[in-house]
């Protein structure tokens, strides 16, 4: 991505996120630089690789996307480098990377090092969080541990189908969680309750309940592929997983039908739809599900004005709320937890009660 290199070159991150600003003006220039050249790499003693890893339309996993990119560098690589895979990869797919490394070199040096942090706090969280290392000789294990030793505060080791195993399984179990409060929400509002009346009541000083997530719109490039790819591990009898995917796409249709509700009607109604991005205060709009919501809306024949502080093709939430029918909150972004909205909303997040 030429313009994003241009513009980290130019100390100007190309994305949000917390406290990188201040770190790219540190480095940059100095130890730090962005290129689109690949013959640095040959110089390198370590090469990390950090490929997209999603499923297709038939949810399964592209394996080969990750393959492509490593294959295509290999040109540019040597034996004596250590290699090292950070992107959340289907189980077994390090084996594979080892074989096409050591048909190449006879020998290497691989590891699988996942990384665990959370989109848009990474710098904080990359030196707090345990850092998992798992590699494909002792060589590797010793190399990859004296690199992250310099950064995470412990290491836990694995077989490399362990650790791909656990970082799905984390994501997995993330993505459960969310299921299970969005299908809770479903539930009772159904039924014209309010929902978060009870979630109140059931948390209030109750220490089994202490950790129960809050509903809202579950999406991003990372929960809801990484539990296919772990149902597709398992022969698709994953039927858990596969429910909470139901469950967490079907909120979309959900909050649509509850504005419905409210308007009596949403055909040639004017819909408010504020936060497209895919998760608070960010401007990541990968698998965002405020777009399913505004698909949803424009089959109902409603016209619907997005706007999010973080995009610039939006529009400010000012001027979206003028003069429409009714309000849908699609991310809770800091900008909107205060607003006072005079208008039939929803708000599966519950900050506007």
């Amino acid at each position: 991505n030429q313009y994003a290199v241009d513009l980290i070159n130019s100390g100007k991150l190309p994305f949000k996120e917390e406290g990188a600003q201040v770190l790219l003006e540190k480095y940059i220039g100095k130890n730090l630089r962005a290129s689109m050249d690949p013959e640095i790499l040959k110089s390198c003693q370590v090469v990390f690789f950090v490929t997209g890893t999603p499923v297709d339309e038939y949810h399964n996993p592209r394996v080969h996307d990750v393959l492509n990119v490593i294959q295509a560098y290999l040109p540019y690589l040597h034996k004596d480098q250590l290699i090292v895979l950070r992107s959340t990869v289907y189980p077994g797919v390090n084996e594979v990377v080892e074989s096409m490394l050591n048909k190449e070199w006879g020998n290497c040096k691989l590891a699988f090092c996942p990384e665990r942090i959370v989109q848009g706090r990474g710098i904080e969280e990359i030196f707090n969080l345990p850092q998992i290392i798992s590699a494909s000789c002792e060589t590797a294990q010793k190399e990859a541990t004296a690199l992250f030793s310099r950064v995470a505060k412990k290491l836990v080791y694995l077989a490399p189908i362990e650790a791909e195993l656990a970082k799905l399984i984390t994501n997995s179990w993330r993505y459960l969680e969310f299921a299970i409060a969005n299908q809770f929400y479903m539930m009772v509002e159904s039924q014209g309750l309010d929902f978060f009346k009870i979630f109140d009541a059931l948390r209030d000083e109750y220490p089994r309940a202490a950790h129960f997530p809050k509903p809202g719109l579950t999406a991003g490039p990372c929960l809801f592929k990484d539990t296919m790819q772990l149902s597709a591990f398992h022969k698709n009898n994953f039927f858990l997983g596969q429910s909470a995917m139901l469950v967490n796409e079907g909120l979309a249709g959900f909050v649509v039908d509850q504005m419905e509700q409210k308007l009596g009607t949403l055909k040639d109604k004017k819909i408010a739809l504020l936060g497209m991005t895919f998760k608070p205060n960010n401007d990541d709009i990968r698998e965002s599900l405020s777009f399913k919501v505004r698909k949803i809306l424009e089959l109902k024949m409603a016209e619907v004005i997005s706007s999010d502080p973080y995009l610039k093709d939006t529009v400010s939430y000012e001027e979206a709320i003028k003069n429409v029918d009714g309000v849908i909150l699609g991310v809770p972004h800091k900008e909107y937890v205060t607003l006072n909205i005079n208008k039939p909303f929803v708000d599966c997040w519950g900050v506007w009660r």
